[in-house]
């Protein structure tokens, strides 16, 4: 090589060398290169050490608002993920243990995979809905635990990113009666929490006006009577607070469509399922024939469960249960269908600290999200102990965390103190 060429690439060497040396001597500690090099391969280098294998999984069963299954996945190198499911979720434990056919010795970070193929497994056990989905709920949302685990990464930025850092919350009242003490009680502190969102049920069987027990047409009496709760909830909260009621799918198409355009003066944030989901075209013709805005979907099941709501315009508002739906990955792909027919997407969730915190992941990833529900307004002691990190809901936000996986780890100790008696606790399983 000619001298004056060595020379050049000597000097360039020296002058790159120089060149860092004084860009990390003054960041030397977390951003010095060593310690950058570390990162990097901390990051970037799961596969150099053995692979993940899902050795168990086990379920701990809870009763607070309803029934909710916990799962955990466990894995040959001690990682653990954990997942919750809620509502259809009798008889998920028992699902959750014939799954660990498909889970056993997989590497757990494949997790479309793995969904899938239990899914298709299931095709004559169940598995276009219910109970079966359900279980499968549980199981995705710990793999996705256990990914952001394994990978040193929240789940949110694993879907992506996020839009959001905070997510809003609305809380449900969970009231018997909105006219009377309860509400006195209740209302006030709903504001003082700080959420900017509501909501109240209206649907009573036990209301004096009904005049037959098994058909649910409300007569001009119990219309009436749910009018006139609206009317004083409204009147008792703030007019920038918003407004959602709730029918629980209880009626029939003509009740439900008597009611929307009664309530029509209240500007509500929703109505919620004034007919069941059995009749796509019932609920549409219900949104078509009101201003007030329709939402629904909570006992839909997985993306085809949406595809004829959207397609026929039957929702103002798809309102998917997480832990229920079928998982994270299902639930954002339910927001993203919503979203191509500019559809707003606000979760259903009554369950634990860790199933609402890994909704806030999906929720925080998706652009057309409106705003979650909190349904533990009768459970606040438990709520607020029931994960390590203690309260997550500030000001009616949740503030989604960097940390790796969901970001929320249980608290045994006051977990069990809502188990269901007779039940096992993560108990019999080969864990490494």
């Amino acid at each position: 090589m000619p001298g004056n060429l060595q020379a050049g690439t000597r000097e360039r060497t020296t002058s790159r060398r120089t060149f860092f040396q004084s860009v990390a001597a003054p960041v030397a500690g977390v951003f010095a290169l060593p310690a950058l090099s570390a990162a990097v391969q901390e990051r970037s280098t799961v596969y150099n050490r053995p692979k993940l294998k899902i050795t168990d999984i086990s379920t701990a069963e809870v009763m607070v608002h309803g029934l909710q299954t916990h799962v955990r996945v466990y894995t040959d190198q001690g990682l653990v993920g954990q997942g919750e499911s809620t509502d259809a979720a009798v008889g998920t434990a028992a699902l959750v243990r014939s799954f660990r056919r498909f889970l056993i010795g997989k590497d757990p970070l494949n997790i479309d995979a793995l969904w899938e193929s239990i899914r298709t497994g299931g095709i004559f056990a169940g598995a276009q809905g219910g109970q079966y989905i359900t279980a499968l709920t549980g199981v995705e949302i710990a793999l996705w635990d256990l990914a952001g685990k394994a990978l040193n990464l929240p789940i949110y930025q694993l879907m992506g990113g996020k839009f959001r850092d905070r997510i809003r919350m609305y809380c449900d009242s969970d009231m018997q009666d909105p006219m009377g003490a309860e509400a006195d009680k209740k209302l006030p502190w709903i504001q003082s929490a700080g959420f900017t969102a509501m909501k109240i049920d209206i649907d009573d069987a036990r209301d004096p006006a009904r005049f037959d027990r098994v058909n649910w047409t409300a007569s001009n009496g119990e219309i009436d009577r749910m009018v006139t709760w609206v009317k004083r909830t409204r009147e008792s909260i703030p007019k920038e607070m918003d407004l959602a009621v709730d029918m629980h799918g209880r009626y029939d198409a003509t009740t439900g469509k008597r009611v929307a355009i009664a309530v029509e003066p209240y500007r509500l944030l929703w109505l919620e399922e004034p007919v069941p989901p059995d009749n796509i075209d019932a609920m549409a013709d219900i949104r078509h024939s009101t201003k007030t805005p329709i939402c629904c979907g909570e006992n839909l099941y997985m993306r085809w469960g949406f595809r004829e709501l959207l397609e026929k315009r039957a929702a103002d508002i798809v309102m998917p249960d997480i832990q229920k739906v079928g998982g994270l990955s299902e639930a954002r792909k339910v927001a993203n269908l919503a979203q191509t027919y500019f559809v707003p997407f606000a979760p259903h969730c009554v369950v634990s600290p860790i199933g609402t915190m890994a909704s806030a992941h999906v929720c925080a990833s998706v652009p057309n999200f409106l705003v979650c529900e909190w349904h533990w307004i009768n459970h606040r002691e438990l709520w607020a102990s029931w994960v390590k990190e203690g309260e997550i809901i500030v000001r009616g936000y949740v503030t989604v965390p960097d940390k790796p996986g969901i970001g929320v780890e249980m608290n045994e100790e006051t977990a069990r103190k809502a188990q269901v008696p007779g039940t096992p606790w993560f108990e019999g399983n080969t864990r490494s």
